[in-house]
């Protein structure tokens, strides 16, 4: 499995020769290409159109955040892996109301799937959230009844807002607080984790798309309007509560989190760069988890992967999509 690489400070990535370094006020640091798959570029740095033709050959995907750790684009190198006729299906799938609801509805259950595993899993290790399961149960049953995108995102809001209630008590901690979901900007540093958490997750399903047929721009549960990108935030939402949640409930639980890695700033909470690096440390390590899936372990990035190759599948006809539900 290709390494994600974090950039964090400023400075200039080079290429020099088959290689690429990063020339910062540190010094510099190498970056070994053959066993890299994306950068994650949260610096102010400067690169030229030779550094670029020399990534899209390596087939590196570079991602790119501002300054308060917001995602803003990436370089998207050529597609290796296009396929005329997967862009057609993937594209009737869309047109088709019918049955881009009905992949809408399975990714919203997928999501509602997982986070009852997270619920049930803090319940079990005596945390009260009996009231937050029944009531997010009894929401779900209600997905059925939809007929319209807008309803399926409506019903998945509320649903998960009764979701982010609970992270009160699972986290028992006055210093990381949840009242309402705020995301641009976060106004309070659980909302500030919550916010760069999907933001990566966001990117790292974006980087397992370009291994596969499928376009990213042309998603089912988010519009495909004039956004960039959207099948990522599909996927992003079945994976959400079990790779961001739980990599933000152990960050606090073991008390590597801390108000001291947070800062105000144009009315909002953000988390500053040491935090940032505890975290991204956390979120990879959690990436790199592996479980037992069909006989065979597999991390939680391959995980990914696989949903995607399941959803080719269903695109084309080959067998019916069912999302990945944690079994633990």
């Amino acid at each position: 499995m290709k390494k994600t690489i974090y950039i964090f400070s400023d400075g200039e990535i080079k290429r020099q020769g088959n290689t690429i370094f990063f020339d910062s006020k540190n010094g510099k640091k190498y970056v070994p290409v053959e066993n890299t798959g994306e950068l994650m570029i949260f610096g102010e740095v400067s690169l030229n159109k030779r550094l670029l033709e020399f990534l899209c050959e390596k087939e590196i995907i570079v991602h790119f955040f501002n300054y308060y750790g917001y995602y803003i684009g990436s370089f998207y190198p050529r597609e290796h892996y296009n396929s005329g006729y997967m862009l057609v299906s993937q594209c009737s799938f869309y047109i088709d109301e019918g049955k881009r609801i009905d992949l809408a509805k399975r990714f919203v259950l997928g999501a509602i799937g997982n986070m009852i595993k997270v619920l049930d899993y803090y319940q079990s290790r005596g945390k009260s959230l009996s009231d937050t399961i029944d009531k997010i149960k009894n929401l779900s049953e209600r997905i059925s009844d939809c007929s319209q995108i807008s309803q399926i995102m409506a019903l998945e809001g509320n649903i998960r807002q009764e979701y982010y209630q609970a992270f009160n008590v699972i986290i028992d901690n006055q210093d990381f607080v949840f009242d309402v979901r705020s995301k641009r900007p976060p106004h309070n540093r659980l909302n500030a984790l919550i916010s760069f958490g999907n933001s990566l997750l966001y990117v790292v399903c974006l980087s397992e798309i370009y291994k596969t047929h499928l376009d990213p721009r042309i998603g089912f549960l988010h519009e495909s309007n004039f956004r960039r990108f959207s099948l990522n935030l599909d996927i992003a939402e079945i994976f959400k509560p079990i790779i961001v949640d739980r990599t933000i409930f152990y960050l606090l639980n073991k008390k590597m989190i801390s108000p001291e890695h947070f800062e105000e700033e144009i009315g909002g909470i953000y988390m500053n760069e040491k935090g940032r690096d505890i975290f991204v440390r956390e979120f990879e390590r959690k990436l790199g988890t592996t479980i037992k899936l069909g006989g065979r372990k597999v991390s939680y990035r391959m995980l990914i992967r696989l949903e995607l190759y399941k959803l080719e599948k269903h695109i084309m006809g080959e067998k019916e999509y069912e999302p990945y539900i944690a079994t633990w």
